[in-house]
């Protein structure tokens, strides 16, 4: 697929990026910009004239918080856009490795963040359960978990290619 297929899918999606003015109230708002390489205005510049954003490292880079989206002047759906970006990466088997090994973690646990004695002890101290309301508290659901993932074909997605 390439740079300006992209954009049109875009387009077919109702999102429309080439209404940006580079305001900067995107990045200004991005607390990931503040930890990683992601400057929201610079990307969505690069959507904007085409340039291959399916190997960009910065599509993951996206905390999917929403606060770009909810400030933009123009309304531009920003993160609906990163998320259509990567969609589209990962049907092209694109994927940063670190994103895989997470998908691998939530499609043999159900869950992508193992909960250790140690994080037990952390959350009972903040007045949680020992267990959020994942599998981890409800192991026999992991099989329904797994069969949904299957049924969608997360399992093929994410597999090395």
């Amino acid at each position: 697929m390439d740079e300006l297929d992209v954009l049109n899918r875009l387009k077919d999606a109702g999102i429309e990026v080439l209404t940006c003015m580079q305001c900067g109230t995107c990045s200004g708002s991005c607390p990931s910009g503040r930890y990683t390489s992601l400057n929201t205005r610079r990307f969505v510049r690069m959507v904007q004239v085409n340039m291959d954003m399916l190997h960009c490292e910065d599509l993951w880079m996206c905390a999917t918080c929403y606060n770009c989206q909810e400030r933009c002047p123009r309304g531009i759906k920003i993160v609906d856009a990163i998320l259509t970006i990567r969609t589209i990466a990962v049907h092209e088997g694109i994927m940063l490795p670190e994103h895989r090994k997470i998908s691998h973690l939530l499609l043999k646990h159900g869950h992508s963040v193992p909960i250790n004695d140690s994080t037990k002890q952390k959350r009972e101290k903040l007045g949680l359960e020992p267990l959020p309301e994942t599998v981890h508290k409800y192991p026999q659901a992991l099989k329904d978990v797994q069969r949904l993932m299957e049924s969608c074909e997360f399992d093929k997605l994410v597999a090395e290619k």
